[in-house]
């Protein structure tokens, strides 16, 4: 999208570090915004020059008060807005005209968020700032948090920490209820942004900024991502992977994502793609942590602050049985694993810890287990086990004793351990001050384990960010382009679908089209039995009696295509030679600002009753493409299982990615259904599809 020159403004120094703040509509009374955000700028200790700007008063707060925006100083760095939405254009554009003022912060609401007149304010708004190439956060935010100035109203305000996590968000109380959920933890900030309606600067400016100012050892590598409406999917996509592969880890949760309803479709694709497969597929192609809820983000956020895991398997140290095994579940079923431990380390293992133990993984070491014993099993499973990875260790209060000596072992294992250590320590109101003793050594706590193992499991489905460069090897670019521009709109021939698979180097199974008894037998002459036969008209063949398989005489080929001549709207067969192998799916549907989703899976009338289909967004590498077969719950069947032959994954994958470059150079393509391909260990063949383009 090309950007008009004064929308180009970046994040600028009068907002993240002014040396003068103006609070408009600062008051005494702190239970309103401006009273509040005062109080808390003014307990944040900021060292620069502090003005409100209040008509009624000479002094709010202690601090000096002016009656109009031509008593302040001649410069004022930054403006935090805190009065009514018709009130704060003309401020702004005073302040940005005569005070020299290049940042603000607008926490008032009243403007797109209610009515097209407050839609039209907020306009006013953004042009005015853009006038001067300044800065603007909001409208209808909670602020801003940085080393500088705690420009926020709310509570609480944590404590920065230069190698805490920048957060960014779209909602104001959403920011709060995600800190409420952190700081229990021992999770810190370095940075808080609350973009509200995003009139100039929007989540997207926030990652761009984060990118381009990023320096190593200095900046946060840990960032959190709450949005509701991702408004530049291609911005956010470059500078989020940019991130990543510079070191950083990112984070988000995206709201807003289903449906009022069902819509109408036309094609599997469009009935399982939606606005959230979008999503889906943009965060895992740009390598971003996908989250659902409060607790999950700020507990992915925990585990970032731990060195990373270098492979996936994992001890579990516990005394409690239950949660030993409630942890092991979740671990298993989202990829990670939890290996017996056998032979000389079992037996090692149980000769540090009393009679009645385990040593099988989980390790239980009983309530009776001492800090000693603990911490000599975690010395043993990093020091002596190479297969194992990292190590969870659940200890809690067992009502016998303090814990303070288990938690100060715990404590000494972790900053020695090369391997990483997740503790898990639940008691957090019967043992809540020594797990502020261990928080107070600047760890963080799981209190749960089970959302712990989510966490951890969704960081390791997340796969690096793909590389940029197209597949185009074999693809016929302009034999693309030209079959697209002759084409009508609407649901394409099946010729035509041919010609663009053709284009892309996607195999396709030999058929023609025949109109006539004549025109039937002499195709099957062609071709050779055993035969498929299928309707050329509605959309979904198999619920109107439209395919027939294995069909092998004359006889039982002209019987059925005179029933299917029968069938409403139907004036022509699709005969195929007969494929033989595992039924497959691809398909892609196109999202507005997000490009095209492409969806794979098993084939057939499995699409949609299973609902078993991993999403990519075009253009898609041969990784991405490996990883979206991969995670399939049906990849056993792909592979091979229970003796049956699987299918030539390579040419799978291969066939995935040319779809995706095809999509690439063709964005009329709307919907487009591959189901089903057929696929044996030799080769994979398309043998149905449709595709419908729009022009653009």
């Amino acid at each position: 999208m090309i950007r008009d020159e004064k929308e180009k403004t970046m994040i600028n120094e009068s907002l993240l570090n002014p040396q003068s703040i103006v609070v408009v509509g600062g008051s005494d009374d702190t239970s309103k915004p401006g009273g509040k955000i005062l109080k808390n700028i003014l307990d944040g200790h900021f060292n620069g020059k502090l003005f409100v700007l209040n008509p009624k008063k000479d002094k709010v707060q202690g601090v000096p008060s002016c009656q109009s925006v031509a008593e302040l100083p001649e410069t004022i760095d930054l403006a935090i807005v805190a009065i009514s939405a018709v009130h704060t254009v003309p401020v702004v554009k005073e302040l940005a005209q005569t005070k020299n003022t290049r940042a603000f912060i607008v926490i008032s609401a009243g403007f797109s968020e209610e009515t097209q007149e407050g839609a039209q304010l907020e306009e006013e708004l953004k042009n005015a700032v853009n006038e001067v190439n300044g800065a603007l956060i909001g409208p209808n935010c909670i602020g801003v948090l940085t080393p500088t100035y705690s420009g926020i109203f709310t509570s609480p305000v944590p404590k920065l920490d230069p190698s805490g996590c920048d957060f960014v968000s779209g909602s104001g109380s959403t920011a709060v209820f995600i800190l409420e959920s952190a700081l229990p933890k021992g999770l810190t900030f370095s940075s808080l942004i609350t973009v509200g309606n995003s009139a100039q600067l929007g989540i997207e400016e926030v990652l761009e900024y984060w990118d381009n100012s990023y320096i190593p050892g200095k900046s946060s590598d840990i960032k959190l991502i709450y949005v509701e409406n991702i408004k530049d999917p291609d911005k956010l996509l470059k500078h989020a992977s940019s991130l990543i592969r510079k070191g950083c880890r990112i984070a988000a949760i995206k709201s807003g994502v289903t449906d009022a309803g069902q819509r109408a479709t036309a094609s599997h694709t469009g009935a399982m793609a939606s606005a959230d497969s979008a999503v889906e597929a943009l965060f895992r192609k740009a390598g971003i942590v996908r989250c659902f809820g409060r607790e999950e983000l700020t507990t992915v956020a925990s585990v970032f602050n731990y060195p990373k895991l270098k492979g996936k398997n994992l001890a579990i140290i516990t005394h409690a049985g239950g949660a030993g095994v409630m942890l092991t579940d979740a671990l298993a079923g989202g990829g990670l694993n939890i290996p017996a431990i056998e032979g000389q380390a079992h037996d090692d293992i149980l000769n540090i810890l009393n009679p009645g133990s385990s040593a099988s993984n989980p390790i239980d070491i009983l309530a009776t287990g001492t800090a000693q014993q603990l911490g000599d099993v975690i010395e043993y499973c990093d020091t002596q086990m190479d297969d194992i990875h990292g190590m969870i260790v659940i200890f809690g209060s067992t009502g016998l004793s303090r814990v303070f000596d288990a938690y100060e072992t715990i404590h000494k294992k972790m900053s020695r351990c090369k391997k990483p250590v997740f503790p898990i320590l639940p008691s957090i109101s019967s043992a809540h001050e020594e797990v502020d003793f261990f928080l107070s050594h600047g760890h963080i706590n799981f209190p749960d384990e089970v959302v712990l193992a989510r966490a951890l499991t969704s960081i390791h489905q997340t796969p690096h960010p793909a590389d940029e460069e197209i597949y185009k090897e074999g693809i016929d670019i302009q034999a693309i382009r030209s079959t697209i521009e002759e084409a009508p709109e609407g649901f394409l021939d099946p010729a035509t679908n041919n010609e663009l698979l053709e284009a892309a180097g996607i195999p396709i199974v030999e058929e023609g089209i025949a109109t006539s008894k004549k025109e039937l037998t002499t195709l099957a002459k062609s071709l050779g039995y055993p035969l498929a036969v299928k309707v050329i008209g509605p959309v979904h063949k198999s619920d109107v009696g439209g395919v027939t398989l294995n069909i092998k005489s004359e006889t039982h080929l002209i019987s059925e295509y005179r029933r299917m001549r029968k069938i409403k709207g139907v004036k022509s067969v699709l005969v195929q030679k007969m494929q033989t192998g595992t039924e497959l799916f691809i398909g892609a549907k196109y999202e507005p600002k997000f490009g095209h989703v492409v969806l794979c899976g098993l084939g057939g009338i499995f699409v949609e009753t299973l609902g078993d289909t991993s999403y990519g967004l075009a253009p898609l590498t041969f990784d991405e493409a490996r990883s979206m077969v991969r995670s399939l719950k049906a990849y056993p069947v792909i592979k091979g299982t229970r003796g049956k032959e699987g299918i030539n994954e390579d040419k799978y994958v291969e066939i995935i990615v040319r779809l995706s470059t095809l999509l690439r150079y063709a964005t009329e393509i709307k919907e487009i259904d591959l189901n089903p391909l057929i696929g044996n260990k030799d080769e994979i063949i398309a043998v149905d599809g449709r595709i419908r383009i729009e022009a653009p």
